[in-house]
């Protein structure tokens, strides 16, 4: 007789089957009540929860002191949040859409990337800016833009991005316990879809928050992807099973820095490598992975490494979305044209 099928999350009172949005929510929650340090803080976070609904019920559990509903302006909410931190405190900003960062863009690469070293070591900077980016919600632009390219690039910040509600739980209190600034960017898409609950183990030890993984093995080729381009490489994947084709996905989650040994373990068994991202190519994070593992992989590469990518335009209006963002049929004729090299 079959063994009876166990619901994890009804047996074990550890373990619950969560969405991203509301695994961030109960990070956030856990970080707040180990920490009285830990300060909430954005447009509409406290009693409203935010426009997605993240931090919703924090500010009457933990009070206004701590949950903080700010004017509209994104410099005076870094900037404040940077003179929290160097006081001591940690706090977690909420820039409400990802085109809206820009107007804090001065205080991130000016104050928050270089306090530490401007300071020789002495200041530090634990503060977390969270950004909900991508597109797929049928939003205009400033809305749905995939900003992070910036910011991986401006040294003395860190930048992660998780994919899952389990990454999401872990993810962000680990970042809220680490001295360094991070960027810390959520797929907005998916906050509250079934496609990425998970049952979420809260009493599990973490994977360390700087290290990509390996969602799925395979030796065909190798889908490296990020965010919410994580759910469509593992679409691929599993649609390419009906060619017979084999093929390994790997969550970068960190992208400053980044960890890319198990790209490269990964390329030197496939020689194939697809970078899938919704940024635009020209000067991105996929530009990266594209040359590092040419120069750490070249002799085992049957075929140049191709990217997947949104277009080098402004994002576009809501209607024609679709044919921007990288989908399942992109992802797979990049395979096909990988094979047929």
């Amino acid at each position: 007789m079959a063994a009876p099928v166990v619901d994890q999350a009804a047996a074990d009172p550890a373990v619950r089957s969560l969405t991203l949005g509301k695994a961030l929510n109960l990070g956030l929650r856990a970080a707040m009540e180990a920490d009285p340090k830990v300060i909430v803080m954005g447009e509409d976070v406290g009693k409203l929860g935010g426009v997605f609904r993240i931090t919703d019920g924090l500010q009457k559990d933990f009070g206004e002191h701590r949950v903080l509903d700010t004017p509209l302006a994104e410099s005076g909410i870094i900037g404040t949040a940077v003179g929290l931190a160097v006081r001591g405190f940690r706090p977690v900003c909420e820039i409400q859409f990802d085109g809206f960062i820009f107007p804090g863009f001065d205080q991130i690469v000016s104050q928050v990337a270089k306090l530490h070293n401007r300071t020789l070591g002495r200041v530090k900077v634990p503060m977390v800016i969270r950004v909900p980016f991508g597109g797929g919600i049928g939003a205009v632009e400033h809305h749905s833009e995939s900003p992070e390219s910036y910011f991986a690039h401006t040294a003395g910040l860190k930048v992660v991005s998780c994919s899952n509600a389990v990454d999401a739980y872990w993810m962000i209190q680990q970042a809220i316990r680490s001295d360094d600034p991070v960027l810390f960017f959520e797929p907005k898409r998916f906050y509250h879809s079934g496609f990425m609950k998970a049952d979420v183990d809260t009493s599990a030890t973490p994977a360390p928050l700087f290290t990509s993984r390996v969602l799925r093995r395979g030796t065909t080729a190798t889908l490296v992807a990020y965010g919410p381009s994580v759910k469509v490489a593992l679409d691929a994947a599993t649609a390419a099973e009906e060619d017979g084709h084999d093929l390994e996905v790997i969550d970068l989650r960190t992208l400053s820095p980044l960890d890319l040994a198990p790209v490269f373990e990964s390329v030197r068994r496939t020689g194939r490598l697809v970078v899938v991202t919704e940024a635009p190519s020209e000067s991105s994070l996929s530009s990266e992975v594209a040359a590092r593992v040419q120069q750490e992989c070249f002799y085992s590469l049957e075929a140049p490494v191709l990217r997947v990518a949104g277009f080098d335009v402004p994002y576009p209006p809501a209607k024609l979305e679709e044919h921007f963002l990288p989908d399942l049929d992109r992802v797979l004729d990049a395979v096909d044209r990988s094979l047929a090299w």
